[in-house]
């Protein structure tokens, strides 16, 4: 047995910050309020620092494989080291798109072999794959893509989306732009050049009316729903209504940036669903502190500056965010502008309960030891060339943040540290999925460890 002791750390519960002793045994949580002085193989000195659970990113493109030019397991898996991301989930848009349970195993057989920290990848609903979204075991959930997608992997009919929701039981979560009304928008602004009509092609109408569809859907047929990425202040009403079959996030782009920043970071900004107003900025935030919005995700999704290079529309939509992420949001605990709990709850334990990870996302008795620590002291400025993404940019270059992960354990194992890098030899696990515990609304006190 090993045994590491967090000595002396602000350990970030639930709902407190007490000064505490954490003792790990063979990569689990035995003790959150251990004595300072308990037997330990590794004693951690964490005075001044604070000791958080890993964040869980369930929304994330790292291309591998068929686009490993932009970004691949390793470099996206030690990105999230780096920034105190413990575990992820990958989108199944990659090529080839993982459609089948075949292809699901393929990707996590490359991410057993290649990543730093803890995985989980989604099966891609098609027009007609709902026999293979029925057989797919020990995956987060289905992605549905209701807007424009790479392939096979528009599912626009109606008649489709029907279908995959009466008649498949995983949880289920979507791009919500609606086609139509993005395309009607192309058209009419066909042969612009100012990156700026991309938030007016990709404009508010287009992600209503899909969220509507969708939550629609997830209503009609109890379907548990989890809206991805959601942009713009006029959705929020659509989940304001609790219900326990939907929940919903923000990624940290629609949250910082918006329209007034396109002259000054042009493409480096373009996302799919687009950037909208510092009105919709403000809306956002909003529904994170009233609990309209639970989770806070980053859809890092790279390409290369080359590839942002190229004049709009042929420039692509994404940008990588793992690796800032939680420093973005201590910042805005630095700020007053949250706690470092509710940093904890959006970022950690929400994801945890809305996939049903087992033993994630909450530092209690019994949990896996993915924790991060914390120095909320001290400063650093973003830097393209000192990312770890294969892309080696951020849209955030040049900001100062105050608040900064030090160092990042998987399973009780330093993956990585500001002082000594990255265990190179450490690969992380297969996340274990548990969606007979009821999703985020049947697991108030935590998904739990295992049972």
């Amino acid at each position: 047995m090993t045994r590491i002791l967090f000595r002396n750390a602000q350990v970030v519960l639930a709902d407190s910050v007490p000064v505490a002793s954490v003792l790990v045994e063979d990569g689990r949580i035995i003790d959150v309020d251990a004595s300072a002085t308990a037997a330990a193989d590794r004693v951690i000195d964490c005075d001044g620092l604070h000791l958080m659970p890993g964040v869980i990113d369930d929304q994330v493109h790292f291309r591998e494989p068929g686009l490993t030019h932009k970004e691949d397991l390793e470099t996206a898996s030690r990105a999230c080291a780096a920034g105190g991301v413990t575990s992820f989930l990958e989108m199944p848009n990659t090529k080839p798109p993982a459609i089948t349970v075949e292809g699901v195993r393929a990707k996590e057989s490359i991410a057993a072999q290649k990543s730093r920290v803890n995985y989980g990848f989604y099966i891609g609903a098609t027009p007609d794959n709902v026999a293979e979204l029925n057989a797919a075991t020990d995956v987060p959930g289905i992605k549905i893509f209701i807007g424009s997608s790479t392939g096979n992997l528009l599912v626009d009919e109606q008649a489709a989306l029907e279908r995959i929701f009466a008649e498949t039981t995983l949880p289920i979560c979507a791009h919500c732009e609606d086609e139509t009304t993005v395309r009607a928008n192309a058209a009419r602004l066909a042969g612009t050049t100012d990156i700026t009509d991309h938030s007016r092609i990709r404009d508010e109408n287009a992600a209503v009316i899909a969220t509507r569809r969708a939550t629609d859907l997830a209503r009609r047929h109890k379907h548990r729903f989890h809206v991805l990425h959601v942009s713009t202040a006029a959705e929020l009403p659509l989940l304001a209504d609790p219900s326990p079959y939907l929940t919903a996030e923000i990624c940290l782009h629609h949250v910082f940036f918006n329209v007034d920043d396109y002259p000054r970071l042009g493409s480096r900004i373009q996302m799919n669903p687009s950037i909208k107003t510092k009105a919709d900025n403000d809306g956002l935030w909003q529904a994170l502190l009233d609990g309209t919005i639970q989770v806070i995700a980053t859809d890092h999704a790279p390409h290369t500056l080359d590839e942002k290079a190229k004049p709009y529309p042929e420039s692509p939509s994404g940008l990588p965010a793992v690796e800032n992420s939680l420093a973005l949001m201590l910042d805005r605990v630095t700020a007053g502008r949250c706690t470092i709990n509710q940093v904890a709850s959006w970022m950690s334990d929400a994801p945890a309960r809305v996939w049903g990870i087992v033993g994630k996302g909450r530092i209690e008795a019994g949990y896996d030891a993915d924790l991060v620590l914390v120095d909320m002291q001290q400063q650093r400025t973003i830097r393209d060339e000192e990312q770890h993404t294969k892309t080696r940019w951020s849209p955030w270059h040049g900001e100062t943040l105050t608040g900064w992960p030090v160092a990042t354990f998987v399973g009780g194992t330093q993956v990585w540290s500001s002082q000594a890098g990255f265990d190179e030899t450490f690969r992380g696990s297969k996340l274990r999925f548990d969606h007979s515990r009821g999703g985020y609304w049947g697991t108030m006190d935590g998904i739990g460890p295992a049972q």
